[in-house]
């Protein structure tokens, strides 16, 4: 009777004991998780993030394409849409940093100078966005309407810049002795 009883206690603690794949699983040199997609299973950042842009998901379209900086590094493609993602989400700092460097990367990839022209303009920047924009329109040669309208935009706004006195406040000069001058505004 006490076999019988020792061997009942002992299976539990020789089935705890048995190999099952779990902890081993763990401890492969695989970078991914146990039953993970691997390699070629795996969506690329990139594609994931233009298609979540394409719906209009900008901050999910920006986390796929922190993935894609990790999958691909910091190419030109992955910097540029990085800088779209953070412009459709108001980031204009970032997104001009972002761009900028997309550009120092491959100085002839055109999105990102068309983007990094967006940025510009929405700051008031346009004189410099202005610049940007003939840069990719000749990078593109001329093959883009969207450069082509950016472009025609931010020359008609650069043309039409004009002093709004309403917008600036109106100024007043007073005389303040022989030869001095005081310059006062009203708001």
């Amino acid at each position: 009777m006490r076999s019988l009883i020792l061997f009942l206690t002992l299976i539990p603690a020789l089935t705890a004991c048995q190999m099952t794949g779990g902890q081993s699983a763990l401890k492969s040199s695989s970078p991914y998780a146990p039953g993970g997609a691997t390699g070629e299973d795996l969506v690329d950042g990139l594609i994931v993030g233009h298609r979540m842009m394409a719906a209009g998901e900008y901050e999910l379209a920006l986390k796929a394409y922190y993935r894609g900086a990790a999958e691909h590094g910091p190419t030109v493609d992955v910097l540029s849409a990085i800088g779209s993602a953070d412009l459709k989400l108001g980031r204009l700092g970032q997104a001009e940093t972002i761009l900028r460097k997309a550009i120092k990367v491959d100085q002839t990839f055109v999105p990102a100078w068309n983007n990094l022209g967006v940025v510009l303009m929405e700051q008031g920047k346009v004189a410099e966005a202005s610049l940007v924009f003939k840069t990719a329109f000749a990078l593109d040669s001329g093959r883009s309407d969207e450069i082509r309208k950016n472009l025609r935009l931010a020359l008609a706004k650069l043309d039409n810049a004009t002093y709004d006195p309403v917008e600036e406040g109106k100024f007043s000069l007073v005389r303040r002795g022989a030869n001095q001058y005081l310059l006062l505004t009203n708001y």
